[in-house]
């Protein structure tokens, strides 16, 4: 069955960098769109980027415009979340999520067709 595992989250001081990573299994990983999602305590979830098949184009939330970058290597079967000049409202866990119809309409608001674990991401002031 395909499985997503994220890896890299951890405790990181204000203006610090983490890259989170998501590894897929169990699926041609290349048509797939792939997003990065985060929830924060007491939050809902929200869209954080997307990317297309190819890795040709990218999305992102304003909130994190400019300091993350989403990038995909389907050679390896990963998607990439390097984030930079982290700051405190960005602790959350951090999810990968994917959808076959390349559908980022549905992406972006939740309905995808697989999910990771999630990962924690905690930003110290």
């Amino acid at each position: 069955q395909v499985q997503l595992v994220e890896s890299g989250g951890g405790l990181v001081q204000a203006g610090g960098s983490l890259r989170l990573s998501c590894a897929a299994s169990g699926c041609t990983f290349g048509n797939y769109v792939m997003g990065w999602f985060r929830q924060a305590p007491g939050k809902e979830r929200e869209l954080v980027a997307d990317i297309t098949r190819s890795g040709g184009r990218t999305y992102y939330a304003d909130s994190v415009k400019g300091r993350f970058t989403i990038s995909r290597d389907n050679a390896k079967n990963t998607a990439y979340l390097q984030m930079n000049s982290l700051k405190p409202e960005a602790t959350a866990v951090y999810y990968c999520a994917n959808r076959s119809d390349g559908s980022f309409w549905y992406l972006r608001r939740g309905e995808c067709d697989y999910w990771g674990q999630g990962t924690q991401v905690t930003v110290s002031s």
